[in-house]
């Protein structure tokens, strides 16, 4: 039990950690909103446990569709060329004005945009199912390592954008701009990378 708990925790940081599309938007979004923030983080968690879910049941026959991952791919880049260039755009605007998003219409909007972007990416099948076969293979028990997956991503979501959130005040308009110009740069580049990993 508490093998597989710390198991699913080591995992569940180690989906949600790194820099990546869904990381950057929290970030972006975590220095106007905490909930807005909050709600891509459990939109994107709520993708991760769909894919953990479908793919412990039926990994080995979607992964013998490789059109599938390409069409993710394809619509994975487009969305993400659209995300890059809403922050584009909002680069000029002012971080003390904030747009507290509080009401449930933004908040669903903030939370499909996290759900999304980690549907249409076919990094999370190969992870995930990396995940599932790690499962399958060894002694962990299922119930206990998705619920340490869960603790883990959940923990992420919610302190990380916390701190962003915070520490704001810190931040001045011009490091926003470059921010902006920046995450809007990363975006860019894992649309292309996603095309070129997947069609060339």
């Amino acid at each position: 039990m508490i093998a597989s708990l710390l198991s699913g925790i080591s995992l569940g940081f180690g989906a949600a950690v790194p820099l990546g599309p869904i990381n950057i938007l929290i970030m972006t979004n975590a220095l106007r909103s905490y909930k807005s923030a909050v709600a891509i983080g459990l939109g994107a968690m709520s993708a991760d446990l769909s894919y953990f879910i479908l793919l412990y049941f039926l990994g080995a026959k979607i992964a013998k569709y490789p059109l599938v991952s390409k069409l993710l791919a394809l619509f994975g880049a487009l969305f993400l060329l659209y995300i890059a260039w809403l922050i584009f755009q909002g680069r000029n605007n002012p971080i003390q004005k904030l747009t507290t998003q509080t009401n449930f219409k933004d908040l669903a909007k903030s939370y499909l945009k996290g759900f999304s972007l980690t549907l249409l990416n076919p990094y999370t099948i190969a992870f995930w199912l990396s995940v599932t076969s790690l499962i399958a293979t060894t002694h962990l028990q299922p119930i206990y390592t998705i619920a340490g997956i869960i603790l883990a991503i959940l923990s992420w979501i919610t302190l990380m954008p916390l701190i962003i959130h915070k520490t704001k005040h810190l931040i001045s308009q011009k490091i926003n701009w470059y921010f902006s110009i920046l995450s809007a740069s990363i975006m860019l580049f894992f649309a292309i990378s996603l095309l070129l990993d997947n069609f060339f």
